[in-house]
């Protein structure tokens, strides 16, 4: 995401980011040596498949890393990237608070909203006192200041309450997560045990589900994010995804933009 086309932020950093900057000419390296227009990264939580990417962004000219306090303690104590990178890159490990607006640039302005307070497995139980243990995951109201145009970006969402509806009920886009079909998809499949919400992810479909409340929303583009493999809505000619189609909700995909 960027306000001025020039410096842009990601949103999580996946392990298969350095493919997604090939992929997006605006996002590849120059005009300088060693220079990138990649400016920073927001965490949304601390999970693997959200921070292993910085390491692939280790060869950043200065990056700045955006995270809750509960996220970036884990990531120096825990699962330790901040003192791993020290050494290869100029980077800035910036705290969020909760509800706090912060200011990007001139245009874009970003605030995050809690929307669950798991932590992941590999932290055990969070050790220490002091700030809000709670804020590990979190999603962000995006603001372009210069249009008034407005996104909410949320890839893990336990369940739709009051604070979640309040920050999607005037965005103009709303990017929510899209993990699972049904609470008991990798049983299943025969993937895996546990249910999405064990995992801090409302299913898609049925009537506790999140469709049918995101498709009531006055959003112009309501997208599913992080979709895992197991999910049929991957599949273009599937019952489903022609039911999401149908609902105007679209699947996030490669290479998908969206302006506001």
């Amino acid at each position: 995401m960027s306000g001025d086309g020039e410096r842009w932020f990601l949103l999580n950093a996946t392990p298969d980011v350095h493919h997604q900057i090939a992929a997006d000419s605006a996002l590849h390296p120059g005009p300088g040596v060693r220079q990138t227009p990649v400016a920073g990264v927001l965490l949304t939580d601390a999970e693997f498949d959200h921070t292993i990417g910085l390491l692939m962004l280790r060869e950043e000219s200065s990056l700045t890393v955006y995270g809750t306090y509960p996220v970036l303690d884990a990531l120096n104590r825990t699962f330790p990237i901040r003192g791993l990178l020290s050494d290869y890159a100029e980077i800035s490990w910036s705290v969020v608070d909760v509800d706090e607006p912060v200011e990007l640039d001139d245009r874009l302005r970003v605030t995050a909203f809690l929307t669950g307070s798991k932590a992941p497995r590999y932290v055990g139980a969070p050790p220490g006192p002091s700030a809000d243990r709670s804020a590990w995951e979190v999603g962000y109201r995006l603001e372009d200041t210069g249009t008034g145009g407005t996104a909410v970006y949320a890839p893990t969402l336990p369940r739709w309450d009051e604070n979640f509806a309040e920050q999607v009920a005037s965005a103009d886009c709303v990017f929510v997560d899209g993990t699972f079909w049904t609470d008991d998809e990798m049983s299943a499949r025969g993937a895996g045990g546990r249910t999405g919400r064990s995992m801090g992810h409302m299913p898609v479909s049925g009537e506790d589900g999140s469709a049918h409340r995101l498709a009531a929303l006055r959003a112009r583009r309501k997208i599913y994010t992080h979709i895992n493999n197991t999910n049929p809505v991957l599949d273009e000619d599937s019952k489903e995804r022609r039911w999401l189609t149908d609902l105007g909700i679209e699947v996030g995909r490669a290479g998908l933009e969206v302006e506001v």
